[in-house]
């Protein structure tokens, strides 16, 4: 898995969300099946509804006043700090723009971006070798004591802060640990209906965690629900581009994170993937898929003018780079097989003042509800 910044076993929770994975796999007689995008987007609507209820008079969110976890205040302060050390040092363009952010919102941020990252390390990091599901159950445990305001190190007390103060929920979170059991059980997708539930897992769930804290703009008139799923659908996007441009990399580790289906409409097999040759047929699927992952990055630029004003530009830094890197991987002829698709350091630069332009402009008057894809 590539963590997008762009975790429950499954889409279960106390609010009664349903279990999507045991719905895809058993679904009851006489049932017609429903689509990942649709179940995807149900959670979606619950997500949102949960923050609804918590919005004061303004639009605004309402931050609850900072709690002291285990330790004291300068260990808390510090445990910050950290995160965001690290948000900086993997994520710099991103970390520049949360500084435009109020102290609280950039803080929770970090906290959040390193419990992400920190759970795709376990499945793509080092040691992913010896991660087991036994692992994956024992960092969910640790999810939920967070929450319950009982961290475990350093790190985990700022996001145990951060959900304290924000109405962030824990399901979004136990939705991306699900997102890295599936990395450890399955390495082929059948078609885009599964991806896009894998998509989901890994990186929409990104979007439903950090909108409680960026908030949504006093000036929108756009409904909470559409904003969370422009958010759903950056994350989609982002990690549509980061598995387009990883086929190579990912086909050395024995994966193939394509459609199937697709795969075969197009000529293509999982041996044409391993072979890792540049032919039209994948020129042709190349296109294809790239055309997807930008439809979803023109619905995603729909709901990050939606924000609050000061958390904006980060969002349309890391949209910006992203929808770059598709731009890169058609100047590399579609070789993503022995070439790595990236944005320059000059490039990068330049995509500042434009997401910072960008972020300037006042939401719109309607934001479309639901997104087609």
């Amino acid at each position: 898995m590539k963590y997008a910044c762009v975790g429950q076993s499954g889409l279960e929770s106390s609010s009664n969300f349903p279990l999507l994975s045991n719905v895809l796999a058993n679904p009851t007689a006489g049932e017609v099946a429903i689509s990942s995008e649709q179940m995807v987007y149900d959670v979606v609507l619950k997500q949102a509804s949960l923050v609804k209820r918590k919005l004061s008079s303004s639009s605004e969110l309402e931050v609850k006043p900072e709690i002291v976890l285990p330790g004291n205040l300068s260990l808390l302060s510090e445990a910050y700090d950290r995160c965001g050390e690290i948000c900086a040092e993997y994520a710099k363009t991103f970390y520049l723009g949360t500084l435009l952010m109020t102290p609280e919102r950039r803080r929770a941020i970090w906290a959040i971006y390193v419990w992400c990252r920190r759970t795709d390390e376990l499945v793509d990091g080092p040691n992913a070798s010896h991660i087991t599901p036994t692992a994956m159950d024992r960092w969910e445990s640790r999810l939920e004591e967070l929450f319950q305001g009982r961290p475990f190190d350093m790190l985990d007390a700022a996001l145990s802060d951060t959900v304290a103060k924000f109405p962030v929920d824990i399901l979004p979170f136990k939705d991306m640990i699900e997102g890295m059991r599936m990395d450890l059980k399955k390495s082929r997708y059948k078609n885009f209906d599964e991806l896009y539930l894998y998509c989901y897992y890994v990186a929409g769930t990104v979007g439903l965690m950090s909108v409680p804290v960026m908030g949504i703009s006093p000036h929108s008139e756009a409904t909470t629900e559409s904003v969370y799923n422009a958010a759903l659908a950056l994350g989609i996007s982002n990690q549509l581009t980061n598995i387009l441009r990883d086929v190579g990399e990912d086909a050395r580790r024995g994966r193939v994170y394509l459609p199937q289906d697709e795969l075969a409409q197009a000529g293509l097999s999982d041996d044409d993937i391993f072979a890792g040759k540049v032919t039209d047929k994948w020129r042709n699927f190349m296109k294809s898929q790239i055309k997807r992952a930008r439809m979803f990055f023109d619905e995603a630029e729909k709901g990050v003018t939606e924000l609050n004003e000061a958390s904006r530009w980060p969002v349309w830094a890391s949209l910006l780079l992203y929808r770059q890197i598709l731009d890169e991987i058609e100047a590399n002829d579609y070789n993503t097989f022995t070439k790595r698709a990236y944005v320059s350091k000059a490039k990068k630069l330049l995509s500042l003042p434009m997401a910072y332009a960008r972020s300037m402009v006042p939401p719109s008057r309607k934001l479309p509800h639901v997104m087609k894809a």
